[in-house]
Formats: structure tokens, sequence, C-alpha cells
């Protein structure tokens, strides 16, 4: 299994990129320009890493193996991020002149490549470090991470630097642009010269380099498929390959809601299941322009045929991007990534023939690739013998898409209505690389393959007009574990149940396990005609192969037999069966135990609407004279975007405060109605969640007496999400203030012993909570995203007059909307299923969950389909109270 992750971005010119909006490396910088780095210390990490990812692991002694290896700082990583945000979120007048990332080769590739037109010096000595032992060398070439290098005219490095402070991120200026097109890099320590190099020399044409290789045959033995093997068996067995089943382990242990602009990611349907195509993003909040992103990878067709396999990647990755409306087929760009062990006889010549065939397919269909990365080092010795990993090829698309609503998932909506099977394959039926073949441990000597790229390019675009005039409710791509799979992940997501015919000249395991390229589509029954007539219009073909049943039994037949007779649960089981043994190897087992007892048969959540949400009137928004509130974060905090969109929604005037503006002083909370604390992982969660935020406050006693004050005066309100919610308890705002330290409700590790990323449902209850009155009966879904999140009460007498007093606004409910401490309903074991607490005059408020994540109807990862016509989310009407609440306190 191959995990990989990326960023999308979108640029204000409508640019789609990966980076920055700002001049990149090959700028010609006028003379005296500073060369500055933002980023953590060095470190002895990542040395010689480009060049070990090259090299066949066991050629470099163990030590310089393990150094080359680098290592990740998520933390630095975001703070370096904002000062670049803040530098682009300023228009024409940016802080920056030129960017570039730093990554192989550390900050000597860097560096050199920020002035390659021009030349410059640079004091290595200037670099932080984080280890003092490091050599000149290690400094120049180590590729630690999380650092990015600017050109930065000296009348802006003032502002810079004071961005860079405010972020708590370090800001080094280590030289100069000269102009004369050398590179110098000086060392104060020993006045030393270490490198003076000639740029045109360096970088200028290097000379091809020829690379001799001899194609080997893979020598595959047709499939043989065992006369005793029957449908189900090989189902079952292919249901519980990692590669085909549930990846309900990965999913849930993830943030999959940060930013609030997540319009679709991993999971989909009233179960939440692990089966959606696509992944999108939204530009902002505010708007429905985002950006759609999809990857396709087959590393085991690739031992098969390398060119097979890599026009098969493109292929799945285009059947899976297919199901978000995108703007232009021709502007769909990717990043392709190569795992392969070149150097080994006859694997260089198959990574030629894979990109080859790559380059092909793309020009076929109008995709570029515009980037990507390669580990040419996947194989090692292990004693006398020499192991190498499957080719593996990974792409992944992304495109901007006009409308972040125009998303079809696989979960199937109606009972009754109509699946058509749309062959992109020219009905073939190679099984070789199969996931069935996989399970007969047989490779095959032929795999599928894409062999008329414009019957894929005709399928693409007919289904991406089938989604523009919302013709089609459901569907989903033909890939691994075969056309059988495709059906049942659409039922399982669906939870309902199939009735499916098939016809064909090929064997039934052909029909059902074979992964040539296909997709399948719901759509109702009485506009079938318009469905099959624009794909007429393309040159495709749609057969009706079947129609979801409410039965909760799966049928299939082929030539008139009766090939699958199962209930749909039973399936499920299967699929979940790998997912849920790894889960209890990194989780607590009862927990996964739970789980896999309460998903067997659910039916989903029941939504409970008690009010009418609407959004804030138009005449609010353009008001001057708005209510301020400080949107508060701290070194990690992650969710302070979302809030300020949700404040702003209903009116308030937001202003982004960190913990350096208020020690600074200059910021005060005088001038401010609510204080909002946000969600994120302040101080990396060290040593245990908001302690170092919480300590920050109380160990400072200018801050404490403003919060303190803050927190008194009768005009003010205050928020706490997620790790504002645990701030709120360590500080003792909640549920009331003068509670003996030992007795505090306190917020601790979850149940299940990890970090939980759910869609999880709550029901608002009758409480003093300013901020939800009015809601109260309300049952709905909400982002749960945390590892510490679990209400403990050190004192039974205080939990008592908190729920006496109405101090409990909100509990975590089950599938019938009871409140509930079962797992994963509850999803870290709060007692009495408690979900936050609020003061007993209700003007303060402290939840797990994230409603500012979710006050918009499409940010919400279920919605059932009489709700989808709804403005905004009902818990918009949380800020909307706070808004009402602060005008009539005024």
């Amino acid at each position: 299994m191959v995990l990989i992750g990326g960023g999308r971005g979108r640029d204000g010119s409508n640019n789609d990129i990966n980076g920055f909006r700002n001049r990149g490396r090959g700028y010609l910088a006028r003379a005296a320009v500073s060369i500055v780095q933002v980023g953590g210390p060095a470190y002895r990490v990542g040395f010689g890493g480009g060049a070990a990812s090259s090299m066949l692991q066991g050629e470099n002694e163990s030590t310089l193996d393990f150094n080359a290896v680098q290592r990740g700082d998520a933390e630095m990583e975001q703070k370096m991020n904002r000062v670049i945000r803040a530098c682009n979120e300023m228009g024409d007048k940016s802080l920056i002149d030129v960017i570039h990332d730093q990554g192989a080769g550390g900050p000597a590739n860097v560096l050199k490549e920020l002035v390659e037109k021009s030349g410059g010096w640079v004091q290595i000595r200037n670099i932080r470090v984080g280890d003092p032992t490091m050599s000149v060398l290690e400094i120049y070439v180590a590729e630690f991470q999380e650092r990015t290098g600017f050109l930065i005219r000296p009348e802006n490095i003032e502002n810079f630097q004071a961005i860079c402070n405010r972020e708590k991120v370090g800001c080094e200026i280590l030289g100069e642009v000269t102009g004369d097109l050398r590179f110098v890099v000086r060392d104060s320590l020993d006045n030393t010269t270490p490198v003076d190099i000639d740029l045109p020399v360096l970088l200028g044409e290097i000379p091809q380099k020829s690379f001799e290789d001899t194609r080997r045959s893979f020598g595959g033995k047709p499939m043989n498929i065992p006369a005793d093997l029957t449908v189900m068996s090989a189902l079952r067995d292919v249901l519980r390959l990692v590669s085909v089943g549930s990846k309900r382990f990965l999913t849930n242990k993830v943030d999959r809601a940060v930013t609030g602009l997540i319009a679709q990611q991993q999971c989909c349907g009233p179960l939440q299941l692990t089966v959606a195509n696509v992944a999108v993003v939204a530009q902002s909040h505010l708007g429905k322009t985002g950006i759609a992103t999809a990857i396709g990878e087959q590393s085991i067709k690739m031992l098969v045929d390398p060119a097979a396999g890599a026009r098969m990647a493109v292929g799945e990755c285009l059947t899976n991007l297919v199901w978000s409306k995108i703007e232009d087929l021709e502007k769909v760009k990717c990043s392709a990534n190569w795992m392969w062990a070149p150097k080994l006889s006859g694997e260089g010549a198959a990574l030629y023939d894979a990109a080859a065939a790559m380059r092909d397919v793309m020009i076929a269909v109008g995709m570029a690739v515009d980037g990507g990365k390669d580990s040419l080092s996947m194989a090692t010795m292990v004693g006398d013998e020499m192991v190498k990993s499957p080719r593996e090829l990974v792409i992944s698309a992304y495109a901007a898409t006009p409308d972040i609503l125009k998303v079809v998932n696989p979960d199937i909506k109606n009972i009754g209505s109509s699946l058509l099977f749309i062959d992109l394959s020219g009905d073939k039926h190679r099984l070789g690389g199969t996931a069935l073949g996989h399970v007969l441990q047989q490779m095959g000597d032929v795999c599928p393959d894409v062999d008329d790229a414009q019957v894929l390019k005709n399928g693409f675009l007919a289904v991406q007009e089938l989604i523009g005039k919302s013709l089609i409710r459901a569907g989903h791509d033909r890939s691994d574990g075969g056309l059988i799979t495709t059906l049942l992940e659409m039922a399982f997501s669906g939870n309902c149940g199939l009735d499916i015919t098939l016809e064909g000249d090929c064997t039934v395991f052909e029909k059902l396990f074979g992964e040539e390229l296909g997709l399948v589509v719901e759509c109702d029954t009485d506009r079938l005609a318009e469905v099959t007539a624009v794909l007429a219009s393309h040159g495709v073909s749609g057969v009706t192969i079947g129609h979801s049943t409410d039965t909760g039994r799966v049928q299939v037949s082929y030539n008139g037999e009766n090939v699958v007779d199962e209930e749909m649960v039973v399936l499920r089981s299967w699929w979940e069966e790998t997912s849920y043994q790894l889960e209890k190897l990194q989780m607590n087992p009862a927990c996964a135990d739970e789980e896999k007892a309460a998903i067997y048969a659910r039916k989903g959540p029941s939504y409970n609407l008690s009010f009418t949400p609407e959004p804030a009137p138009a005449e609010l928004l353009a008001r001057k004279d708005k209510p301020k509130v400080a949107i508060l974060r701290d070194e990690g905090s992650n969710s302070d975007r979302e809030m300020t969109s949700a404040f702003y929604s209903a009116g308030f005037e937001p202003w982004d405060i960190c913990m350096k503006d208020l020690l600074a002083g200059t910021v005060n909370l005088d001038d401010f109605r609510g204080l909002a604390a946000v969600g994120g992982f302040s101080y990396a969660d060290v040593p245990e969640s908001a302690k170092g935020w919480a300590a920050t406050i109380l160990f400072n006693p200018r801050l404490k007496k403003m919060f303190t004050e803050f927190y008194e005066r009768p005009d003010t309100f205050t928020l706490g999400i997620c790790n504002g919610c645990q701030l709120f308890g360590l500080l003792g705002w909640i549920p009331e203030v003068g509670i003996a330290p030992e007795k505090q409700p306190r917020f601790v590790k979850n149940i299940s012993g990890r970090f939980e990323s759910r869609w999880s449902t709550v029901k608002v209850q009758k409480s003093k909570a300013m901020m939800l009155q009015g809601m109260e009966d309300l049952v709905f879904g909400i982002h749960v995203d945390h590892g510490e999140g679990r209400l403990h009460f050190p004192d039974e007498a205080v939990l008592e007059s908190v729920v006496k007093g109405g101090m409990t606004p909100m509990v975590y409910v089950d599938d019938e909307g009871q409140a509930t401490e079962r797992y994963p309903f509850n999803p870290n074991g709060s007692i009495g299923g408690l979900a936050g607490l609020c003061s007993s005059d209700g003007r303060h408020l402290a939840l797990m969950p994230h409603p500012e994540r979710v006050f918009l109807p499409w940010q919400a990862h279920y919605l059932p389909e009489e709700m989808k016509d709804l403005q905004v989310s009902p818990w918009m009407q949380m800020f909307r109270n706070a808004y009402n609440w602060c005008v009539k306190n005024s």
C-alpha cells in the first residue's frame, strides 16, 4: 500500500497552482535584494536525501541511509505557510519578490536557484542550527524540511520580519543578490569561502547522459481459474483485500474537515463509507468555485506490462476525477509520482516504456503533467537476496471546478432507480494483474489496458455533461475488484439492495472481476432516455444492468444463472473485515469491536430540524457598525479561518488575534464583544491538549488579568471549540469560575486511545447557552476532530450540578437520536454523551465538535436529499444568536 499526500491551491488570477502567485526561481532579480530563508533550524536530517532516493538501499553505509531520511515538522510548516499567505493576501503589495521551497539538495539547491539568473552571496552561519555539531557541508546540503527561500527588497525586510515574528517562525537574512552571476557561500567562523561558483557553468546546458538497459519479458502464464472456484468464495477473498476493501482504518484518524473548505472528502453516504471517487476543495467559504483532485495507480498491472499499467493509472485517475464537474478536460494537470528500482536489469527499460505510454495517452486525452516526484531506490538487499517493490506510478490530477456542488458520489440515492454500465474498454475482459489474480496467487499474462484513448475521452465528456444537467444521482468507476465491487460499493454506501442482470460471451469471472475501464451511473428511471441520448451524442453506449431495491439483498445473475444472492450487510461485513483487523492494532480493540457490531446493520442517522435555518439578511452584512469578535489562536491552531467566516457571515467584524499580539501589547481585548478560541493543536498538544496555551495566560499576570476582566464583563461572550474548548476547561471558565482545581471538569484522551475524525450526530438540549437558544431538539451532523475530547468529571457532585443547572447544551446521539456513550456514535466516550459545557449565565460556551466547519450545507459530509436545498446549515443559527445578543445588549 502506498500512502500519498499533497496540497492543491488556486490563486486569484484563476490559475491552478501548487505554490504561490509571486515569481519563482529563474527571475532576474536586481542587485542588493536580500536573500532570506524562513522555517525551522538546521538538523542532520535528509543529509544526502536527494541522492539516496535514487540509490538502491544497502549501497550506502547504514548511518548514511538513516541520515538521508527526512523528518517533517507540521507545526513549523504551518507557521511558515501563514507567513507566505499573509504576504500573498497583500496582493500587488506583497513583500515577496521571489519564492522557492527547500527540498532536495537543501540550502545548496534552493539558494542558488533563487539567484540563478543574477548571482549572489550568502553567509552560511546565518542559518540557525538546532545541532551545533553540524559541519558547513551538512548545513549546506542537508534537506531539513519546512523551509522556504525568498528574495525580498531591503525596504520590505522590516515588515517581513514583523510578520515572521508574529507567527513565531525564524527569519534568516542570509545574503544579497549581486548581479555578477556567481554564487558565493561565506563562512564567518573562519573567514573562508567554502563555495564560489560560476552559475552559467553550473546551470548551463548539461550533456545528456545515456542509459543502456534491456527489456525483459515478463513471462506470465495465462490465468487459470480453478474448476471448483465459486463466485461467492472469490468475492469474499477479493473484498477482503486491503486494496479493495474499506479504508476506514486510514480515514478516521486524520482531520478531514479542517479549514471548512472541504466540499468532498474520502467518505460519503449516510454511513460515511470510504468509497468517494474525487476530492473537492472550495476556493472560499463565500463562493462556489474550487478545485477537484483525484488519484490513479495500478502497480500490480505494471508488473505484467509497465506500459499498460501506466495507461491504466491515467485512466483510473480520469474515471475518478470525472465525478466532479470541471471547467475543461484540457485544463486538467497532474503530478506523476514514480516509485521504481531502475538500476536493476530490465527495470530501467520498463520505466522508460511506462513513461512513454503515460505521455502518449495524456496527449491523446488532452491532459498534461506539470510536476512530480520520484523515488528510484525501491530495492534493498536482505541477506543475499535483492528485494524490490512493485513498480508504482501515482497520477494525481487536479482541475478547477466552477461549482463545488456539482459532485456525484457512489452512494445510491433512490430505491428503484436504474443502474447503467458504461464500458470504456471495447468489451475486453483481461484478468492479468487484477484483484482476482491476487487472491488466486496468479499474475496472468495480459492485463487491462487503454486500447482507445478517444473512447476514454468521450466517456469523460459524456459524464461531465450528465453531471452538468443533473441527470445522474450516483456514479462509480470500475477498478480494483471489478464490476461486482463497483456495484457493491454503491449499494454499501447507499445502504440498499441490488437486482442486477448481466449478459455476455466471457466467463462469469471475467465479467464480474475484470478491471477494464468502465463506469456505473444511477439515474431516475423516467430520465433514462435522456441519459442514453447524452451518452450516444458522445459516441458512448450505456447498458441498463439493473436497479436498486429495498430488500436488503444483492442478487446478480449472469446469462440467466444466479451467481450472487446474499444479504447486503453480510457482503459489506466482508468488505469491512480487513479494515477492522487493522483497526484493532492501532486503537483500543474494544472500540474496534464495538464499531464492528454497530455498523453491521446501521440504517444511518435521523436528523431533525427544530427550526428553519436562514442566512443573515444582506443589509445586516453591509452595516459598518458591526460588533467585533476576536478570533483567538496560538502556535499550532488551525481552525481560525473557518471561524472567521462563520462569524463574518452572521454580521460580525472578526479580527485575527494571535497570542503574540496580546503578549506584545499591540492588541487588547477591551474593544471586543466576543472571543472565539479556535481548534487545532496548540504547541503540538505537548504535554497535553491546550496546556501550553493555557499556561501562556495563567502564568502571565497581565494576560491573566486581561482575560479575567473580559470574562467578567456582562456585555461579552466567549466560544471555545475543540482546542479552545479544552483551553476554557483549563482556565476554569466552564462550567463556572470557582471550582476547586482538583474538581474541575476537563477533557482527557478519547476512549479509543487515538485521534478521531468523525461526522457525528449531536442533539441540542435545553440549556442556558446563549448561542444555542431556540435550537433545542435540533438533531444534526457535525464535524468531530480531536484526540482528547472525553469530558471527565473528577467530582460527581459537579456533574450533577451541571446537569441540573442546564449547563450541558449538546450531546452525542445514536441513529435513534438518543444520547449515547456507545462508540463510534460517541467518538470519545464522554459520560452521558456530553459534547460540551456552558456557564450558568449562558454567555460562555465550550464545545468539542466543530459547528464553524459546517455553517454552510456543502460543508456537511452527509445531507439527506430533502435537506439539500438549505441555504445555510442549522449551525449558522449559533452565530446569528450571538449577533442578536450583542445588538440586544449593546
